[in-house]
């Protein structure tokens, strides 16, 4: 039995990463928000900006399974540490470019850098979270992202509107050096070993989480790409980032031309689906661990990802036919709360079937997932060029969403990555 306290060391610790994923999402989506400075004063159009966003996403996928790798090698601690110290120094040099090419080497190295934040956590999740506990805790931790971005939209046009673009992305580099600081002092990839955890709590950690006496024995890119599971986690969170990352490059932009907003009234309504997605994350964790404790532990996966996936789906289609912002934010707002029902499914089974090996699994869903990412990016404004109507994406958007249900329905978190393979 877990210690009789009301907030035990572990829920510290979710406290922390779920700060840190308030930073992460804060840092990425600042360039969205300061869109028509940095295109003033670098003197970029439309499809260059849509490669400074994309290009992020393509060295964060590129990365994501190295990075995972190496939190399985050197634990959360020193990993987390290094990745936060290394983007948030690429975050304030974001302020210091001066043409095209420069802003798009420093924009792929913060993504190269941020690579390793939700493996880093996925590993420490694994060591530190029952898995009874892992729904909530990943929902927890995913709705910092989103309730970070959704401060950042209205909160960096105000920061950008007091001291500038460039010394906005100063001083949010700053902030994660901090945490990366207080995050080394305080955290121990072995709940054991953290001074503050009581002993009936490490007991109970080393029980639920499936730690205790864990192979450790390094898995290699061969396994991990011959897996029939790993590719269906990887298809599936494809098409959840591609409409999600939306919201994060050109959901801001989009409003304030299409509506004819101000800056400030365009951060407001962009934040809006961010906050869905919040919420869609919380109620999708809550419904993984009601579901996995009735001794369903494959359906806790599942359902709350197909539900999630069929919301996305219908918010994106009846979106496209909303005249007024108001309409168009409630769909959208209610096609990201789906998308963001499947992270915590999403991560949960990553940390099932991958065990010791999370970090290496998850990177390598999320590298997908970027890949994603970094169509959505460059597939709007192309799309838009080609067609001359946004239309074309949400349809596109909405197939995707669809597509992915049918994979949900193939995938087994019951069963560890090793039973995956295909033969």
């Amino acid at each position: 039995m877990a210690r009789k306290s009301s907030f035990p060391v572990r829920y510290q610790m979710v406290g922390t990463t779920f700060i840190l994923a308030m930073i992460v999402l804060f840092d990425r989506i600042l360039i969205s928000v300061a869109k028509d400075p940095v295109s003033a004063d670098l003197a970029l159009n439309d499809k260059q900006m849509g490669w400074v966003l994309s290009i992020f996403a393509l060295g964060y996928a590129l990365f994501q399974t190295p990075a995972g790798l190496l939190a399985d090698r050197f634990g959360a601690r020193r990993i987390l540490t290094l990745v936060v110290s290394i983007w948030s120094v690429f975050t304030a040099l974001t302020g210091a470019v001066w043409n095209f090419f420069l802003l798009l080497v420093v924009r792929f190295l913060f993504g190269v850098g941020e690579a390793g934040a939700f493996p880093g956590i996925a590993r420490a999740v694994f060591r530190w979270v029952p898995v009874g506990e892992r729904g909530i805790v990943n929902g927890i931790n995913f709705s910092g992202g989103r309730i970070g971005a959704a401060i950042a939209l209205p909160g960096a046009a105000w920061l950008i509107s007091q001291v500038g673009w460039r010394m906005s992305f100063v001083i949010l580099g700053v902030v994660g050096v901090l945490w990366a600081v207080i995050w080394y002092a305080w955290f121990r990839d072995d709940p054991s070993e953290h001074p503050a955890v009581s002993e009936e709590e490490r007991e109970f950690i080393a029980e639920h989480t499936g730690s205790k006496n864990v192979e450790t024995a390094p898995i290699s890119f061969n396994k991990l790409f011959k897996s029939k599971g790993m590719w269906l986690l990887m298809g599936q969170y494809f098409c959840s980032n591609f409409t999600f990352f939306f919201c994060l490059t050109w959901l801001f932009p989009h409003l304030k031309v299409k509506y004819n907003l101000e800056a400030i009234e365009a951060g407001f309504y962009s934040s809006a689906p961010l906050i869905f997605g919040a919420l869609g994350n919380w109620f999708s964790g809550w419904l993984v661990d009601v579901i996995y404790r009735r001794g369903k532990w494959s359906l806790s996966r599942k359902l709350p990802a197909i539900i999630g996936f069929a919301l996305a789906a219908v918010g994106v289609l009846v979106s496209v036919y909303m005249n007024e912002v108001q309409g168009a934010i409630i769909f959208i707002s209610l096609a990201v709360f789906g998308a963001d029902m499947t992270l915590s499914p999403s991560w949960s089974t990553c940390v099932d079937v991958g065990r010791e090996h999370s970090g290496a699994v998850s990177g390598t869903m999320n590298m997908a997932g970027n890949l994603g990412s970094f169509v959505t990016a460059l597939a709007f404004p192309y799309l838009m060029s080609l067609t001359g109507s946004d239309v074309t994406f949400f349809y596109v958007t909405a197939i995707l969403n669809l597509l992915a249900i049918p994979i949900w329905w193939s995938i087994r978190s019951d069963q560890p990555l090793e039973l995956h393979s295909s033969n």
